[in-house]
């Protein structure tokens, strides 16, 4: 099509996400796709721009340029100069002189240098105008001082030239390149400009996100990891609060070979789908798509004289795998496992995409979401869950086995401003309580404490906020669980990683319950608290609640009273408190105060912020033991005996040695077990410093895998056994003597196999 008597490809407008997108098509185009390498490009997007309003450019071939708001907004001040000096008709007599004064002797030469500065070169190569520009000015000055006594040179030419030069100034585009023209002692080629200037962001068409990596010479870097094939740096921005976590994975910076060849495979493989083969199947069956991608990706590199070696053709089948069966740009995000989780607001595409990383907090990412790819996500998500999304349905609840993550969609009307998500990635390998102490969630004696509750079959509940690691405490107390009891987990969202603690040698069984949210009233999915009643007939078994929400509460504590579990129970429920767990079960949940008394021990985890830092640090604040000799309030009848509190100004969870006296959970274990009040804690002990143990070998020798939870449990259970050996030889146990025994065994066995395991990984 043409423009102002020039060809141009064809374009259209588009918003995406709130944003206008300028798409030009140029497959056909016999000049360069690039503004900054090519002027002829530069003047047809010019051209466009003097007929449309858009925030971003896109010049799409066999691959996309895009052209960032910031790019796009210095081009289209170009663009309206342009044409505001084709509307003033600057070259016109008028604006070269007077006629009466000067004759027309010069006004041809005034006419061909200002039509060659602000309609010509202006649309092809703006610098170089304004280059030419000054150079007319500087030659109209000298003429007009040589002139001037004379009175034979009027003013009006040179007022034009500066009229002209205050127009372009006052672009963004033509001050910035003054700034660097200043600082130069010669004037360089423009090009070299404009390369600064419009260095694109390449991608395939296929690809629908953004990557943004502005300012990135005034962060600071703070870390830089692998994930799969893809490069994450996390940054420090001198004025944002938030950490900023960027990623680059190698579909954003391939050559143009490559794009050609992962466009066209694309095509090809866009229609492809196997008889009778699920979404889920298909995410099994990853490696199989793969082949098939590079059977393809051979056959095209061979039609159009290509070479390509083995390990880049697996490479373009792992990123078409990922924007065909895969989840797309997220799913590098979701493979992060660094991430807790992950939001995609609603609109779609005005803002970067923010997660919660584990180390760094909230961090925002680099990556601009689209509506296309959110669309796409959806419809994945109800073919592979079965259940309705659209303005009747408008919460889609779902956990992503394939990826171990949960995912909660909200649409119209819920949320007006369209669908967003958010992903909670869940641990793969389950927290252990040695993690917890090297992360100072906890000290060494609160984790031997829980330890022996779980031993003596307490009625835990761990309470805490969103994010507080409520779920990974509970987690890691199963793992202290001995391994020949058996244990039934009940959740509605998949959170602890059963099939692994199955891999490890735990007897444990899940149960799937129906999602509090977004799930169809036709619903096939067992109720909470009908699953329980399940449960509670699988035979004697330790019960764990995912989350404890409504009715199955009553259930819980109904089990729990008459003994009917068998075995220890522990559950998570939200809370900051023991007393708010009170509150929460007897007057929201209407479970009897006689039946809460079930519960024995109330653990409450907290996110800190010490001295008002911008950062939270987990911690466990509270384990309160609750006592049952009360009636109607169990706070103001001190029913609730804190045995540890957290004392912000040390860091530390202290332990409360005067309530010990009044404890009666003790006293019951003791009646039960025929331990004394000193064996118990000299028990206790053990397992903490045991534990601690493990935290300094791992530090001392920088061995991660030795608080993994695989190794953990060996070395828990080698524990157990050698004080169960020596109560067995002598008729009671001197702790002292476990635990240097075990000690012994760790460093000559446990901690050997895993330094060898390490060094023959290097």
């Amino acid at each position: 099509m043409k423009i102002g008597g020039f060809e141009v490809g064809p374009y259209i407008v588009k918003e995406k996400g709130g944003k206008r997108h300028l798409l030009v098509d140029c497959r056909d185009c016999i000049y360069g796709t690039s503004v900054a390498d090519d002027k002829a490009c530069r003047n047809h997007v010019l051209r466009i721009l003097q007929e449309v309003e858009a925030d971003l450019i896109v010049l799409a071939e066999v691959y996309e340029r895009v052209y960032e708001e910031k790019q796009t907004k210095m081009l289209a001040e170009i663009a309206a100069v342009g044409q505001k000096f084709e509307v003033e008709s600057i070259w016109s007599y008028s604006h070269l002189g007077d006629v009466k004064i000067e004759g027309e002797v010069k006004f041809g030469e005034r006419h061909d240098a200002i039509v060659s500065i602000a309609h010509e070169l202006l649309m092809f190569d703006p610098i170089a105008a304004y280059i030419r520009l000054l150079q007319e000015m500087r030659r109209e000055k000298q003429l007009y001082a040589a002139e001037k006594d004379s009175g034979k040179h009027a003013t009006v030419y040179l007022k034009t030239l500066l009229y002209t030069k205050k127009m372009l100034e006052s672009t963004e585009l033509i001050q910035r390149a003054r700034e660097i023209l200043s600082k130069l002692d010669e004037v360089p080629e423009t090009g070299e400009l404009y390369r600064t200037f419009f260095e694109a962001q390449v991608k395939p068409s296929f690809i629908g996100s953004r990557l943004l990596f502005d300012e990135m010479e005034k962060l600071e870097l703070l870390d830089e990891y692998m994930v799969k094939d893809s490069q994450v740096q996390v940054f420090k921005h001198p004025n944002k609060p938030e950490r900023l976590y960027f990623i680059n994975p190698p579909e954003y910076s391939l050559p143009p070979e490559k794009y050609f060849v992962l466009s066209k495979t694309r095509e090809v493989v866009a229609t492809y789908r196997p008889g009778r083969t699920s979404l889920s199947t298909i995410a099994k069956s990853r490696k199989y798509f793969e082949r098939v991608y590079q059977s393809t990706i051979r056959d095209i590199c061979s039609e159009n004289r290509i070479h390509l070696g083995k390990d880049e053709i697996v490479e373009l089948s792992q990123i078409v795998a990922r924007y065909t069966v895969g989840y797309g740009i997220l799913e590098i995000l979701l493979s992060d496992r660094n991430l807790t989780d992950i939001y995609v607001d609603s609109p779609i595409g005005q803002k970067q995409l923010y997660v919660v990383h584990s180390e760094y907090g909230q961090c925002q990412t680099n990556v601009i979401y689209t509506d296309d790819e959110a669309s796409s996500m959806v419809s994945k998500m109800r073919a592979m869950s079965g259940r309705p999304f659209d303005e009747a349905h408008p919460v889609l609840d779902f956990d992503l086995p394939d990826l171990e993550t949960r995912v909660a969609a909200i649409g119209k009307p819920l949320a007006p401003d369209g669908t967003a998500f958010a992903f909670r990635l869940h641990k793969v390998t389950p927290w252990t309580l040695p993690q917890f102490i090297d992360a100072h969630f906890l000290p060494p004696l609160a984790a031997g404490l829980l330890s022996f509750f779980v031993d003596n079959q307490a009625t835990m509940l761990v309470t805490g906020s969103r994010g507080s690691g409520k779920t990974s405490l509970m987690t890691a107390l199963i793992l202290e669980i001995l391994q020949n009891a058996r244990i039934i987990v009940q959740e509605d969202t998949l959170e602890i990683p059963v099939p692994y603690m199955k891999n490890i040698g735990f007897n444990i069984q899940r149960l799937k319950t129906r999602s509090p949210i977004g799930v169809s009233k036709t619903e096939s999915e067992v109720s909470p608290e009908e699953s329980l009643r399940t449960a509670l007939r699988l035979g004697d078994s330790a019960l764990i609640l995912g989350e404890v929400r409504s009715k199955e509460a009553k259930v819980l504590y109904e089990a729990m009273r008459v003994g009917a579990a068998g075995n220890i129970v522990m559950g998570t429920i939200h809370g900051d408190s023991a007393y708010s767990v009170w509150d929460r079960v007897v007057n929201d949940l209407d479970v009897p105060n006689t039946s809460f008394k079930a519960t024995d021990i109330v653990v409450v985890a907290r996110p800190i912020r010490f001295s008002g830092s911008l950062r939270s640090h987990r911690r466990v604040v509270q384990i309160t033991e609750v006592k049952k000799h009360w009636t109607t309030d169990p706070d103001q009848e001190n029913a609730l005996l804190d045995l540890m509190l957290y004392n912000a100004k040390k860091d530390d969870l202290e332990l409360q040695e005067d309530n010990l006296k009044e404890s009666e959970l003790f006293s019951k274990i003791s009646s039960f077990s025929g331990l004394t009040m000193e064996q118990m804690w000299q028990n206790i002990r053990m397992n903490g410093l045991a534990k601690n143990y493990l935290v300094e070998m791992k530090n001392k020798h920088n061995i991660p895998m030795l608080l993994e939870s695989e190794n953990s449990v060996i070395a828990n259970n080698k524990l157990m056994l050698i004080k169960e050996n020596q109560l067995e030889e002598h008729g009671e146990v001197d702790y002292e003597t476990v635990l240097g025994e075990w000690k012994n065994w760790m460093n000559t066995y446990l901690l050997k196999r895993l330094l060898k395991v390490q060094k023959a990984g290097k």
